[in-house]
């Protein structure tokens, strides 16, 4: 064997050997923001104490559809699809609550950019509240992240807050999803028992902090202001202290999940951030 055609063998080795080491390349490659729900409170005093006592307030509800190398993971459900059919939203019992509304659904959405339900094998939720799971039976396939302490929180009338039969890893803890991390939840409870956050990393973006109800706007972050109904103050005031310092270590973002104004300035599918 010529010196010519080793040569020649080894750099067609070695360019077989990027092709696939770009074809595996792990991790993120586009995240999609979804319009998962529209609502006004009547009264924002409840999610920010003694400010803004009586005042009304527009809120948003997002969704987080991502596309990683391994699979499409879901991150949030949103506002049930059902309530698009409403004529005047869902009204909550309390007028100083939100009324909810669906403009688009989640299925109509997924659809627009050739996604199927069944083409989503991961999910995970920040927590248990209607707007956030009204729509994680339009998965009954893909496993579902869950703080244990969560799911084993007793829904309505000591229910439980998932179908028995709906396949879940119950967490204790933060979590790498695909191994690599690019997608990693953060607990971050005190709105709940088991809420929780989500960090994911984007290739051209960089890293962003999605809220959940760690957090409900811009001005409750600055403030670090903790909502009356919040299950527990002390844990949402650690909560909000491990996101900042993530923001800080990563040079993160943070997407805050019901506000208005953030979301407004965003990209919104079928548009997507890589």
């Amino acid at each position: 064997m010529t010196r010519k055609f080793k040569l020649a063998l080894a750099m067609a080795a070695l360019a077989l050997s990027a092709q696939a080491a770009f074809a595996q390349k792990p991790g993120v490659e586009r995240l999609y923001i979804m319009n998962c729900g529209e609502g006004v409170a009547g009264d924002i005093g409840r999610w920010s104490p003694g400010v803004n006592e009586g005042k009304p307030m527009d809120f948003v509800d997002t969704c987080y559809l991502i596309k990683h190398s391994q699979g499409w993971f879901l991150w949030d459900t949103g506002i049930a699809d059902a309530v698009a059919a409403m004529p005047n939203g869902l009204v909550p019992a309390d007028p100083k609550a939100v009324t909810w509304r669906r403009p688009k659904t989640l299925a109509s959405q997924l659809e627009q950019i050739g996604v199927k339900p069944a083409d989503v094998k991961v999910m995970g939720v920040s927590h248990t509240h209607p707007d956030h799971i009204g729509n994680v039976e339009m998965f009954p396939q893909a496993r579902l992240y869950v703080q244990k302490v969560e799911y084993d929180w007793p829904g309505a009338n000591n229910e439980p807050r998932f179908k028995p039969s709906h396949p879940v890893e119950l967490l204790a803890g933060d979590k790498d999803v695909f191994g690599d991390g690019s997608i990693t939840i953060l607990s971050t409870p005190g709105h709940t028992p088991g809420h929780q956050s989500l960090m994911v990393r984007l290739p051209k973006t960089g890293v962003v902090v999605l809220s959940g109800d760690a957090v409900h706007f811009k001005d409750n972050w600055d403030n670090r202001r903790v909502p009356s109904m919040n299950a527990n103050k002390d844990q949402s005031a650690a909560s909000m202290q491990k996101i900042a310092d993530t923001l800080d270590k990563e040079k993160a973002q943070l997407w805050i999940n019901h506000d208005k104004a953030q979301r407004d300035t965003q990209k919104m599918s079928p548009e997507f951030y890589n």
